[in-house]
């Protein structure tokens, strides 16, 4: 019997029935013509500020929908089904804006006109559009529109050390995802105005890479010339917690000449660290730990340890409604399993600089016929090395579906390995042939034209008053919330922003 079968046999059959996964899924409001909507937060959505499941990301432009944690695949997918439903028929009585399912953004107008998120007048909600402020100073507004799926994913009885473990194994095998799932080979050419970049032009309509995965997760997506300083540990929760503590609290020379508030006394900026706050750092993946109210996240992961992990660096998929299926789902909690029971030695600064770059020549060239990535010094061909982890995933799938009486954990590795087999099945192969053959090379008719079919699948679906009912209560609570954290403030923005900003807050 192999260490990995041992691992899965040793493992409490209520640990894999237990495993809990929950969705976060950014998307922008666009208009039929595929311009970004600039007009506000529909009110009718409630309050960004406290609504459990429908807020705003960056930009007042780019909703957030929220399911809760759960156990089972379909109900998670159900909720955020429903979420979606009540969003885009809440946008289609209201006028005629969509969301948009791509996750590089939609036509942008000029980089100071995207209008940030607002949260109220309360001190946290003026400190989330601060903080957006900063976010704009320091990266650019469009950088900030790119959309994707976060998927929050936990099991009983991990420890911190075990969650460490496999954010490590994660990081190292980070490149199998973005194969499988990535779904940005191109873009508008709005976004790369004014920036250097390698893309090559497709048409007026679009630049693009030919062996791209997903331009959202390269070196023209989420990334930071001054975030690329930081070489953060996953060895442990106090290196890592270390790493972040100084990068929150050592003032960053570029950031200082921006200032934290312009001579007219608007703010500019939350602080002049290298990050503002803990959201600030990109990583492809986080650990997390829910937070208390007025509490700082790195706090709260030193005091009570990991209770999940955020996996950030899936792409939406335009061709379903909700940017994610049950399979591929299914195929994360297999791949995220493998991470947690295989052996997963510390990373040290040289196998570090590896992974970035095996993600940005997988985000970028990752299709390309014998393309090869590094590990442990060595050229490794991609496709060999993907097809070892996802062999090596076939009992951990068996597992899960003796544990779910199914067979959907192994038809979803299945599946994934004949992608790997055939790229022109990948998404973004079928990105590009899409706009190649229906769209004329164009951007922004193939996600247009996408997102119409997903509103009018998501609206044909039934909706019952009683769902109409219960998500108009969500949204009138929400409103209310806000309107009583606004009235409990009791200090001066400035006087709260510097308590929270304290260092001795992050211990």
């Amino acid at each position: 019997m192999s260490t990995l079968q041992q691992k899965i046999t040793a493992c409490p059959p209520d640990a894999l029935a237990g495993i809990r996964r929950g969705i976060e899924k950014e998307g922008l409001r666009v208009l039929p013509t595929g311009d970004l909507a600039l007009t506000p937060h529909p009110a009718a959505l409630g309050s960004a500020l406290t609504h459990p499941h429908i807020t705003t990301d960056y930009s007042e432009s780019q909703i957030e929908l929220v399911t809760g944690a759960h156990r089972g695949v379909q109900q998670c997918l159900n909720e955020l089904t429903e979420i979606h439903q009540f969003a885009l028929r809440t946008l289609h009585e209201h006028g005629d804006e969509m969301l948009w399912v791509s996750s590089m953004p939609c036509r942008l107008p000029t980089d100071e006109t995207i209008p940030l998120a607002r949260y109220g007048s309360s001190n946290v909600g003026r400190a989330k559009s601060v903080y957006r402020m900063g976010l704009g100073h320091r990266y650019g507004r469009r950088m900030q529109t790119i959309c994707g799926i976060h998927y929050n994913w936990s099991m009983p009885g991990v420890t911190s050390e075990q969650y460490f473990a496999l954010i490590r194994n994660f990081r190292r095998h980070a490149f199998v995802l973005l194969y499988l799932f990535g779904a940005s080979p191109a873009l508008c050419p709005c976004f790369a105005q004014g920036r250097p970049h390698a893309l090559q032009r497709l048409s007026d309509q679009a630049l693009y890479l030919p062996h791209a995965t997903s331009l959202r997760m390269g070196r023209l997506g989420y990334q930071s010339d001054a975030q690329a300083t930081l070489a953060v540990s996953y060895n442990g929760l106090d290196g890592y917690a270390d790493s972040l503590h100084e990068a929150l609290t050592q003032p960053y020379p570029a950031y200082e000449a921006v200032g934290i508030r312009n001579p007219g006394g608007d703010y500019n900026q939350l602080g002049t660290s290298l990050l503002q706050i803990e959201n600030e750092f990109y990583g492809t993946i986080r650990p997390k730990r829910v937070i208390q109210p007025g509490e700082r996240p790195l706090h709260a992961l030193r005091e009570r340890g990991v209770e999940y992990v955020e996996v950030r660096l899936m792409d939406l998929d335009p061709f379903v409604p909700v940017g994610i299926t049950a399979e591929t789902m299914r195929l994360l909690d297999v791949f995220l399993l493998h991470c947690l029971l295989t052996d997963s030695p510390p990373d040290t600064p040289k196998e570090i600089t590896e992974l970035k770059h095996n993600q940005h020549l997988t985000a970028a060239r990752g299709r390309e016929p014998g393309l090869c990535l590094v590990r442990n010094g060595h050229n490794v061909p991609l496709v060999d090395w993907a097809a070892q982890v996802l062999q090596e995933c076939a009992p951990l799938a068996a597992a899960l579906d003796a544990t779910h009486h199914s067979t959907d954990y192994s038809a979803a590795l299945a599946s994934a390995r004949a992608t790997l087999a055939y790229p022109a099945q990948t998404p973004s192969a079928r990105v590009l042939a899409q706009m190649a053959h229906e769209h004329g090379n164009s951007f922004t008719g193939f996600s247009t034209h996408q997102s119409a079919l997903a509103r009018d699948a998501l609206l044909a679906l039934p909706w019952s008053d009683t769902q109409q009912a219960r998500f108009a209560a969500l949204a009138d609570e929400s409103v209310a919330a806000q309107k009583a954290i606004e009235a409990a403030d009791t200090l001066p923005f400035e006087e709260w922003r510097q308590h929270y900003m304290a260092a001795q807050g992050l211990g």
